[in-house]
C-alpha cells in the first residue's frame, strides 16, 4: 500500500517544482516595471494634454478694463510753486493730448490733481501722469521728466545722504560738496557715464533712469559720502559701464 502512494507524491512534487519554476522565471525586475510604469504615465499624459483644449475667451473691451474713474494727487511744496507756473503749459500738454488725461491744479490744497476720463485708454496713463509731474516737483527739467511718459523702463529712486553714512554739520556739507563737484562737474560726469538725471535738493538725492544705470549712479554717489576721492569713483564707473556696454 506504502509503494503505491509513493510514487503519486512525487509526481506532485515535481509538479509543483516545474510550476514553481516557471512563475520563477516569470518574474521581472523592478526596474523594468518601473520603466513601464514611467512609459504608460507618459502615454497618459500625451493623451489628456491631447484631449484638452485651451479655454478661449474674447477680448474685453476698453470699457470694461477701465472701470470707474481714478484720480491722483501729488502734493506741491512751496519753493516749486513758481517753476510749475512758469512750466505749467509743458506740463499740461503731453498728459491731455498724449495719455488723454484730466489736469488741474487745486489752488485750496496745493495739489496737482490728474484724472481718468472715458477718451482714456492706457489703463498706464495715470501712473505715467503721476510719476511725470512728481519728477518735475523734485527737480527735473520737464524734459528729463517727459521720458518718463515715452519709455516704459525709467524709474525714480530717492534717498537722503544720511541714510548711507550718520554725518552732520560740516561733515554733512563735505559730503554733499563731493557729489556735486566743483562747478557740478563730478555731478555731470556721473550723469554722462551712467546715463541718468540726478538732482541735489539739501540731504535728499534722486536719480532718474533704468534700473541698471541707477544701481551704477547710486553706487559711485554712495563711494563718494562715504569718503572715496573723485578720480577713484570715475574708474570705478568708467569700467562697471564698459562691462554693460559690452553685454548688451
Amino acid at each position: 500500500m506504502d509503494t503505491e502512494k509513493t510514487p503519486a507524491v512525487d509526481v506532485e512534487v515535481t509538479a509543483e517544482s516545474k510550476d514553481g519554476a516557471e512563475a520563477f522565471t516569470k518574474v521581472k525586475s523592478k526596474k523594468s516595471q518601473k520603466r513601464k510604469r514611467e512609459q504608460e504615465g507618459v502615454g497618459m499624459d500625451t493623451e489628456d494634454s491631447v484631449a484638452i483644449k485651451r479655454p478661449q475667451f474674447p477680448p474685453i473691451s476698453g470699457d470694461k478694463l477701465r472701470g470707474p474713474d481714478e484720480m491722483r494727487k501729488i502734493a506741491v511744496p512751496a519753493h516749486r510753486y513758481t517753476p510749475l507756473k512758469e512750466n505749467w503749459l509743458k506740463i499740461f500738454t503731453p498728459i491731455v493730448e498724449n495719455l488723454q488725461l484730466q489736469v488741474r491744479f487745486n489752488l485750496k490744497t496745493r495739489h496737482v490733481e490728474i484724472k481718468t476720463c472715458k477718451e482714456t485708454q492706457d489703463i498706464g496713463a495715470l501712473t505715467k501722469a503721476a510719476d511725470f509731474v512728481k519728477a518735475f516737483i523734485l527737480g527735473f527739467q520737464v524734459e528729463d521728466a517727459m521720458a518718463l511718459i515715452r519709455l516704459d523702463e525709467l524709474f525714480l529712486e530717492s534717498f537722503d545722504v544720511t541714510d548711507v553714512k550718520p554725518l552732520k554739520g560740516d561733515h554733512l556739507s563735505r559730503a554733499i560738496g563731493r557729489i556735486a563737484g566743483k562747478g557740478g562737474k563730478t555731478k555731470f560726469t556721473i550723469e554722462n557715464v551712467t546715463k541718468t538725471r540726478i538732482v541735489l535738493a539739501e540731504t535728499k538725492i534722486h536719480i532718474l533712469g533704468s534700473f541698471q544705470n541707477i544701481k551704477m549712479a547710486r553706487t559711485a554717489i554712495c563711494n563718494l559720502i562715504l569718503g572715496s576721492p573723485p578720480s577713484k569713483v570715475y574708474g570705478n564707473i568708467r569700467v562697471v559701464a564698459s562691462r554693460t556696454a559690452e553685454r548688451f
